[in-house]
């Protein structure tokens, strides 16, 4: 028998045997992408590469697959994803404050992301029930079998990998609140926070909930202002980054400001662009320049309307903008930045009560 070849030495080969897909393709709608992931698939076939290598890339494909089609359909709806001990049991207060946040911010318009398994899982589900909850499950060896509230979902997404899973969950949230747990709510956490520090993650609310006077956030918190701010690990804008409370009310309230008359934000090359759900006064955004000039490398933040690379947004083109040439450094300081165009003075409450306050993304 003869010798398989152990990669693809020939490029034309490649692209006769995926039948010239930059042709196939150029009528499709984002085409141009499609055909830089497939001839990113045909690069790779030309790499030596081993049989895991491309059991790896098969499985976050298909990781991948599954979850963009259960998110889809959802793309335009806030979701808010629960991290949190898979031990803790119905008994203790956790699980009643996990299920409560849960009810309260699916009735606010978001819906509940999860990891599908047991302990503040299952309650995050219980409290947003089955019609607003998503699982992001993932087979673990013990703990995590899907909780009772997900069986038989639609929107239950098996994963292969840590890193697909992880993956979607901070792409799909706009909020994420983190209760007591162990080391797996300790990662999702850091990894949520690294990319919020770092940029690669859009600006959202990160709410750390603790039960009424309990301290398992605040001993948290005095371990990174002890350990990493004073020995300037950190900067004191990073503890911006995220907010600590100890109520459900608290934790709810949280998430809905932070989204009051800010929308999003995004990059259009060099411009940092942030959508408003209603206009600011002017004397607001002067209020925004004195305080954030600090974190502009040139001009001042100022007012727009969508730009010519956001026009296909249909549902949001309509929103007004200010846009800003960011240091792409400030993340803390960003955060400060979004509560402060949230935060409406005496003379602009008539405004906040004719801002349409509405959940879509």
């Amino acid at each position: 028998m003869a010798r398989k070849l152990a990669y693809f030495d020939n490029a034309t080969q490649l692209y006769d045997l995926a039948w010239s897909p930059e042709q196939i393709l150029q009528d499709i709608e984002h085409g141009e992408i499609i055909c830089q992931a497939l001839s990113t698939i045909l690069q790779i076939a030309q790499t030596e590469t081993e049989r895991l290598d491309w059991k790896v890339i098969a499985g976050s494909l298909q990781d991948m697959r599954k979850a963009i089609a259960a998110f889809y359909p959802f793309r335009y709806t806030r979701k808010v994803s629960i991290f949190g001990s898979a031990r803790t049991s119905p008994q203790e207060p956790e699980y009643t404050q996990a299920m409560n946040f849960a009810r309260c911010i699916t009735s606010k318009g978001f819906m509940v992301l999860t990891g599908a398994g047991g302990g503040i899982m299952a309650a995050g589900n219980e409290g947003a029930s089955q019609e607003h909850s998503f699982g992001l499950n993932i087979d673990l060896p013990f703990e995590q079998t899907t909780n009772e509230h997900l069986q038989d979902s639609t929107r239950l997404i098996q994963f292969k990998y840590f890193f697909t899973r992880k993956l979607f969950f901070l792409k799909e949230s706009d909020a994420i609140a983190l209760f007591p747990g162990g080391f797996g709510t300790q990662d999702e956490f850091f990894e949520c926070l690294t990319l919020c520090q770092t940029g690669k993650s859009t600006p959202k609310a990160l709410v750390l909930v603790d039960k009424p006077g309990g301290d398992y956030w605040l001993q948290w918190d005095e371990y990174i202002s002890k350990h990493l701010l004073e020995r300037r690990l950190i900067g004191e804008g990073d503890r911006s980054l995220y907010t600590i409370v100890d109520s459900v009310e608290a934790a709810c309230q949280t998430i809905s400001n932070f989204y009051s008359i800010y929308h999003s934000s995004r990059w259009i090359g060099n411009l940092f662009v942030i959508r408003l759900n209603c206009n600011i006064s002017d004397s607001h955004l002067d209020r925004l320049n004195q305080k954030f000039s600090d974190i502009l490398v040139s001009g001042q933040i100022e007012r727009s309307s969508a730009l010519d690379a956001e026009i296909q947004d249909d549902h949001i083109s309509h929103l007004p903008r200010l846009t800003m040439y960011f240091n792409q450094q400030s993340y803390g300081r960003l955060n400060e930045l979004i509560a402060e165009i949230n935060l409406v003075g005496a003379d602009e409450e008539e405004l906040l009560i004719s801002c349409p306050l509405t959940q879509l993304r």
